[in-house]
């Protein structure tokens, strides 16, 4: 006699696929967490390689959610949270208990700054998001919430690069970035997002190399690269604004936009 299937399970398909990029944000938040942990103790070198790590995992989570056919909006919700611990409150207390203490009622008025503009960009984000593809996902409106909380943590990490190419008066540069990083993050400017970059198959030998090369940097002159590549994202950002005004227009004389349309907004 035929025995019937046990279908029983303890969660279905669906939930089993989400479970692995949310417990990747769960583990973004914890990191974040643990990095004002690290700036407490004033161990401020682990902090900055926990931001770098909250990063990396929050590139993880949305790729894995979207590789697993994962996504819910319990998992975009969590993912703003933790975005908003990892890259707003995180690096805010970090430069707070690195510098910013000292300018008294100023500094901390410049924290809570930061931290209001990354949340007002994460709500822009939760419900202006769409998902229609189109040549704007190349662009991000402003810079990013990650690359705003390692853009903010630029001055104290060139002070523990040791690279004294010029003498820098952090009590001026600490706050001029946090108010730059600040109005970047709520602007409308395009940067460009990096989400669609192919390379030709005869290339990938080259490219996989290239990223080894660059993490094998990264691991020996953490704080170096680092600032290297501070400059050169801060340095892309007017060229993102030209280049996407410019395909802008030809698409507004090819009638396939309009001038009033809004650029993805995508942390």
């Amino acid at each position: 006699m035929e025995q019937p299937k046990n279908n029983f399970k303890i969660v279905s398909d669906k939930k089993a696929r989400m479970l692995l990029p949310n417990t990747l944000t769960l583990i973004n938040i914890c990191i974040g967490l643990s990095s004002i942990k690290f700036a407490l103790d004033e161990k401020f070198e682990l902090s900055i390689i926990a931001i770098i790590f909250a990063a990396i995992f929050d590139a993880l989570d949305g790729r894995v959610a979207r590789l697993l056919n994962g996504t819910s909006l319990v998992g975009k919700e969590l993912d703003s949270l933790a975005d908003l611990i990892s890259f707003g409150v995180a690096p805010a207390f970090i430069m707070y208990f690195w510098s910013l203490n000292s300018l008294g009622k100023f500094g901390w008025l410049l924290t809570m700054i930061y931290v209001i503009c990354v949340a007002l960009r994460l709500a822009r984000f939760n419900v202006s998001s769409n998902s229609e593809p189109s040549w704007k996902d190349s662009y991000f409106e402003g810079v990013p919430s990650p690359a705003g909380g390692i853009l903010v943590l630029m001055p104290l990490i060139l002070s523990l690069s040791e690279i004294n190419i010029v003498q820098v008066n952090y009590d001026i540069v600490v706050p001029t970035f946090f108010i730059m990083i600040s109005f970047l993050l709520i602007s409308k400017i395009p940067t460009f997002a990096f989400k669609k970059i192919s390379i030709p198959r005869r290339m990938t030998i080259f490219a996989l190399f290239g990223v080894v090369l660059f993490f094998g940097l990264l691991l020996i002159y953490t704080f170096k690269v680092l600032v290297i590549c501070g400059l050169i994202y801060i340095c892309l950002i007017p060229f993102g604004y030209f280049n996407y005004q410019k395909i802008h227009k030809q698409k507004v004389l090819s009638g396939e936009t309009h001038d009033n349309d809004d650029l993805e907004d995508i942390l």
